[in-house]
């Protein structure tokens, strides 16, 4: 599936101000890199393994939406690849955009998932925590939920 990504918005984001600090936080998971990256790009998937992220997604006019705590937000992947890139911009309500880097990389026969969650501007020590923290149940949901008798890929 593809979804419109938006490097500009990625490329101002990056260039703009630099981040603080990245944290790197992964999980292993017990299934091949190929299974998990099409399991993962497929936003319609997120309600299920990041709940965080959002509560529902809807796809209009080819663009992806999720329902969150702060409003409507856009999300979009970078294109499909064969290299496990699951970058993505997340589009607030106010206009702003997230870059988030994420790789799904091979690990044996099974894989690994890492995503590079950055310090936004202004973010005090405790909400880095708390974002940290989400995300790293985001990646164990992904695991549970990828890894269980009833998936079958």
């Amino acid at each position: 599936m593809s979804v419109p990504y938006n490097r500009d918005a990625r490329r101002a984001c990056d260039s703009s101000t630099m981040t603080s600090e990245s944290k790197h936080l992964s999980e292993r998971i017990n299934r091949p890199a190929d299974e998990v990256y099409d399991y993962a790009s497929d936003p319609a998937n997120l309600p299920e393994w990041a709940p965080g992220l959002g509560s529902s997604v809807e796809q209009v006019d080819g663009r992806w939406f999720v329902d969150t705590a702060m409003g409507r937000v856009g999300f979009a992947f970078a294109p499909r690849n064969e290299y496990g890139v699951l970058d993505h911009d997340v589009t607030l309500p106010s206009g702003g955009v997230i870059y988030n880097p994420v790789r799904v990389i091979t690990d044996g026969s099974g894989s690994e998932v890492i995503f590079t969650l950055r310090r936004l501007p202004g973010m005090s020590d405790e909400e880095f925590e708390r974002d940290a923290d989400a995300v790293a149940a985001d990646l164990t949901r992904l695991k549970r939920v990828l890894e269980g008798a009833g998936h079958s890929g």
